[in-house]
C-alpha cells in the first residue's frame, strides 16, 4: 500500500523488575503490513519515499537508506547513534550514512505503541508531511497493528536527572507509572509568547492532543537558515510561520498552545530512541533537541538513574496497561 501526502542495540541496565502477581502479558507490536508515502525533506528539501515495514520481536525501529549503494545501509533508533541536534534530530550508522528529523515520526511509534519497524527512506531525511505526526500515525493505523510473542519492557527513571545550558534546562524524575511531560517556551515574538503545557502521555492523548501540533519557525531566520543548509524544504504546507504577532498560515492554528505541545512531540519522539518506553516525569524549559540529547545521555550511562520492568507488572492505574491501538483521525 503506498499513499501520498506530498501535495497539499540493545540496552542493558542494573535489573529487570517481575512480580508474582503478573496479570495477561503486554506484548511487543509492530505494523501488520508494509505501507508507504512520498513528501519533501523539511530541512534538505529533498524528495523521499518512506515505506514502514513490520519487524520481528526486539528489533525496534530501524532506519534503512534503500538510495544508496546496496541498498542496505541500517541505522538503529537509538541514543548512541544520534550524530546531530541542532534544529533536528540526525542518527547516523558508524560509516556515517544518516537519516535526518526522525523525531515526528519516533514519536508516531511511541503514540502508536508500536516497538519494531524497519523506516526505508530513499533519502536523507524523513519527509516532513504536515510537520506533525498525524500523517504517519494515519499510515500506520491503515497498515494495521498487530502483536507479537515477546513481553513489552519500559524503562523507569529511578532518580532525578537536570542538565542546563544557558538558561535552558531539561529533567527527569521518578513518576509512578506514566510518562509525564511539562513544558514551557518563551519567545519574544508576540504570536508565541510564553506558553505551558502538561500532559500524562497515554495513546488517546497524544492522539488527541500533541499528534497534529506543527513544526515552527520565525519569518526573520528563514534567510539564515537557508545558508546554514537548513530549512530548504520548509513551508506553510509543513510548518507554522511566524512574523512578529502574526501565524501567516491561512489555516491558523490547531490548538491555541500549539508551539509549546508540538515541542511535547518532539520530546516523546527523542525520548523514544532508548528503545523503551519510558516510565518518568520529563520537564523541559526553553529547551532544544540538543538539550534532550544532553539529558538523555547522562540518564542512560548512569544505571543507577534507571531500569527495566516489564509492563505488565506496572500498576492497574497505568494509563497505557490496556490501551489497544487507535486511529490517529478519530
Amino acid at each position: 500500500m503506498n499513499l501520498d501526502f506530498s501535495n497539499p542495540e540493545r540496552m542493558t541496565g542494573p535489573r529487570v523488575s517481575t512480580s508474582p502477581f503478573s496479570r495477561r502479558p503486554v506484548l511487543q507490536k509492530t505494523l501488520k503490513t508494509s505501507i508507504g508515502c512520498t513528501g519533501v525533506g523539511l530541512h534538505s528539501g529533498a524528495r523521499v519515499a518512506l515505506k514502514l515495514h513490520p519487524a520481528p520481536s526486539n528489533t525496534g525501529i530501524v532506519f534503512r537508506r534503500s538510495d544508496l549503494v546496496g541498498g542496505g545501509a541500517e541505522i538503529k533508533a537509538h541514543w548512541t547513534n544520534v550524530t546531530d541536534s541542532r534544529l533536528c534530530t540526525v542518527i547516523a550508522d558508524q560509516n556515517g550514512v544518516s537519516v535526518a528529523t526522525v523525531e515526528h515520526l519516533m514519536a508516531a511509534f511511541y503514540g502508536m505503541a508500536i516497538d519494531n519497524a524497519v523506516v526505508e527512506v530513499n533519502g536523507p531525511e524523513v519527509p516532513a508531511m504536515d510537520g506533525s505526526a498525524w500523517p504517519f500515525m494515519f499510515l500506520m493505523e491503515c497498515a494495521g497493528i498487530t502483536e507479537l510473542q515477546a513481553p513489552r519492557k519500559a524503562l523507569r527513571i529511578r532518580k532525578t536527572k537536570t542538565f542546563s545550558n544557558n538558561g535552558k534546562r531539561v529533567s527527569f524524575s521518578p513518576s509512578p507509572d506514566d510518562l509525564r511531560i511539562e513544558f514551557e517556551i518563551d519567545f519574544k515574538a508576540p504570536a508565541i509568547g510564553r506558553q505551558f503545557c502538561s500532559f500524562v502521555i497515554s495513546d488517546e492523548t497524544f492522539k488527541a492532543e500533541i499528534s497534529r501540533s506543527r513544526t515552527f519557525g520565525l519569518l526573520s531566520e528563514v534567510t539564515a537558515l537557508r545558508e546554514a543548509g537548513l530549512a530548504r524544504g520548509g513551508s506553510l504546507e509543513n510548518a507554522i510561520v511566524v512574523d512578529g504577532d502574526r501565524i501567516l498560515n491561512d489555516d491558523g492554528l490547531r490548538h491555541a498552545n500549539e508551539f509549546v505541545r508540538h515541542k511535547v512531540l518532539d520530546a516523546v519522539g527523542d525520548l523514544y530512541l532508548c528503545g523503551y518506553p519510558i516510565i518518568g516525569y520529563f520537564s523541559g524549559y526553553c529547551s532544544s533537541h540538543a538539550d534532550t540529547a544532553k539529558l538523555m545521555q547522562a540518564v542512560l550511562s548512569d544505571p543507577s538513574c534507571w531500569e527495566l520492568v516489564n509492563m505488565e507488572d506496572l500498576p492497574r492505574s497505568a494509563s497505557w496497561l490496556d490501551a489497544q491501538p487507535v486511529a490517529a483521525l478519530a
